[in-house]
C-alpha cells in the first residue's frame, strides 16, 4: 500500500505506474482516493476547530452561572450541544472516509522499480542469466509421475479417493528424497546465516490482507469455516506476519529467517498435462526465506535471495536460469521480482521452481512493521521473500536431470547424507 501523502503529491506518477502495469481500470482510483483524503482532512480540520471553540466557551458556562447570568449560560450550553451534534456527524464522515480510502488504497499497485521491464504478462518476462549447461540425453525421459511409479513412489489414485484431485501420496525412496531435499535446503540456509523457524500454518484475516492483494487472496487462500483463520499458501505469509504491529530497533536489522511449512492453495482453473502430476497441487511443502531490512538495503538483499536459490539448485547439479518478471506480471504489492526456473530435459525448456520478490514497504505499511533509528525516528521496514525450494516441483527437475538410461536416478553428493548414504536409486519396475 502506498503512502497517501505520496499519492497526493504525485498523482501523475501513480497513474503512470498503473498504466505500466496495464491496469487502466484502476486509474480512476487515484482521483477517488485524493478526493476521499481531502474529505477526511476537511472533516478533521472542522472537528478540531469545533473542539477548540467548545473548550473555550465551555469555560464560560461556570463563570456566567456564578454571575447569575443563567439565560446567557443556557445559550452557551445550546452552542456546546450543537457543537457536539456536529462533531458526531464529522466523526462518522471521518470514519467512513477512512474506511473507503483504505479499501481503495489497498487496490492501487505499488510503484515498480525503474529497472523492471515493461510488458503485459509473463510471456514478456526477460531472461537474465543461465547457470549450468542444459542437457538433453539421447534416451526418452518419461513424464515425472511415470518415473516415480517405477519406484512405487507415488499413488495419485488413492489420493484422489481420499482427498480428490490435486493431492498425492509419495512413497518409499521418492518420499525420502522429498524430505531429504527439504532437510538439505534448511541446513543450506542456516549455513548462510538465516535463522530457522517453523511458523503457524494458519493466519488471521488481518495478516492475509497485510501480505497480499485481495485478488491473490481469493485465488489462493483456503478459509477455515466459522473461524477468522486461513491456511497459509506459503510460510512467507506467517513469517512476515510475525512482525505485525512491532517497532524494531534499527541496530537489530536485518531479520533473516528461513522457514519450513506445508502450503495450501486453491489453484483454480484447468491446467494442461505439464501442470498435472505434482506440478500444480493443492498441498505441498516448502522451504522459504524472508528478510526484514532497512529500505536502502533491500536491493542488495534481493540479489542475495535469488542467488541463494540458484546456488542451491546448482549444488544439486540442476541447470537453472533467472527470469525477471515484467510490469504486467508483477503482483500489486511487488516492486521487483525474479523467477528461478529449472531445466526440464523432457520438455527441453525451463519451468518455474521459485520466485524472489522485493515488496518495498508495502507489506510493512499494511502490517505496521516499523523501525526506530538511533535518534528515535520511526519508519517502515522493507520486506523481501524467496522460495528456497518446493520439493514437488523440485522433484520433477531432480528426477529428469538425474535419470539414467537404465531407469536409475543418481543422488548428488550434497544429498547423500540425507539419503542414508545412497548414491543411486534403483527402480523396482
Amino acid at each position: 500500500m502506498l503512502d497517501m501523502k505520496f499519492v497526493r503529491e504525485n498523482p501523475d506518477l501513480v497513474k503512470e505506474n498503473i498504466k505500466k502495469k496495464f491496469q487502466d481500470d484502476k486509474l480512476p482510483l487515484v482521483d477517488e482516493v485524493i478526493a476521499l483524503d481531502q474529505k477526511k482532512r476537511d472533516a478533521q480540520k472542522e472537528a478540531d476547530d469545533l473542539r477548540n471553540k467548545r473548550n473555550k466557551i465551555s469555560k464560560q458556562i461556570g463563570a456566567l452561572m456564578a454571575q447569575g447570568k443563567k439565560e446567557e449560560a443556557e445559550e452557551v450550553k445550546k452552542q456546546v450541544a450543537e457543537f457536539a451534534a456536529r462533531l458526531s456527524e464529522l466523526e462518522v464522515i471521518e470514519r467512513e472516509s477512512d474506511e473507503a480510502l483504505l479499501q481503495k488504497m489497498m487496490v492501487i499497485p505499488n510503484i515498480i522499480d525503474p529497472s523492471v521491464p515493461i510488458g503485459k504478462d509473463d510471456s514478456e518476462n526477460v531472461e537474465v542469466t543461465k547457470y549450468g549447461e542444459p542437457v538433453v540425453p539421447d534416451f526418452e525421459i518419461p513424464y515425472h509421475t511415470q518415473i516415480m511409479e517405477r519406484f512405487d513412489g507415488i499413488d495419485l489414485d488413492a489420493a484422489g479417493r481420499v482427498a480428490g484431485n490435486g493431492f498425492y501420496y509419495l512413497m518409499g525412496d521418492i518420499a525420502r528424497l522429498h524430505s531429504a531435499v527439504i532437510a538439505y535446503a534448511r541446513d543450506f540456509m542456516i549455513d548462510r546465516g538465516f535463522t530457522y523457524c517453523v511458523p503457524p500454518f494458519m493466519i488471521r484475516s488481518n495478516v492475509v490482507t497485510g501480505v497480499m492483494s485481495f485478488a491473490e487472496m481469493d485465488a489462493m487462500m483456503y478459509k477455515i469455516e466459522g473461524e477468522d483463520l486461513f491456511l497459509i499458501g506459503t510460510s512467507e505469509h506467517s513469517m512476515i506476519g510475525k512482525f505485525i504491529d512491532t517497532i524494531t530497533p534499527e541496530e537489530e536489522l536485518p531479520k533473516t529467517l528461513t522457514s519450513y511449512s506445508p502450503c495450501f492453495r486453491k489453484e483454480k482453473g484447468a491446467h494442461g498435462i505439464e501442470e498435472r502430476g505434482v506440478y500444480r497441487i493443492h498441498q505441498f511443502e516448502k522451504q522459504e526465506m524472508i528478510v526484514v531490512c532497512k529500505p536502502e538495503e533491500s536491493p542488495m538483499w534481493f540479489d542475495k535471495l535469488w542467488q541463494n536459490t540458484v546456488d542451491l539448485f546448482r549444488s544439486m547439479d540442476i541447470p537453472v536460469r533467472t527470469l525477471e518478471c515484467c510490469s504486467g506480471d508483477l503482483a500489486d504489492l511487488k516492486v521487483k521480482s525474479f523467477d528461478v526456473e529449472a531445466w526440464s530435459p523432457r520438455q527441453q525448456k525451463y519451468f518455474e521452481v521459485g520466485s524472489c520478490s522485493n515488496l518495498g514497504d508495502a507489506q510493512a505499511r499494511r502490517l505496521k512493521i516499523r523501525v526506530k533509528d538511533e535518534n528515535g525516528n520511526k519508519y517502515f521496514a522493507h520486506t523481501l521473500n524467496n522460495t528456497v525450494v518446493a520439493p514437488p516441483r523440485m522433484l520433477i527437475a531432480f528426477l529428469e536431470n538425474h535419470l539414467m538410461e537404465d531407469g536409475s536416478v543418481t543422488i548428488p553428493e550434497v544429498l547423500r547424507p540425507y539419503m542414508g548414504g545412497k548414491e543411486v536409486l534403483v527402480p523396482k519396475h
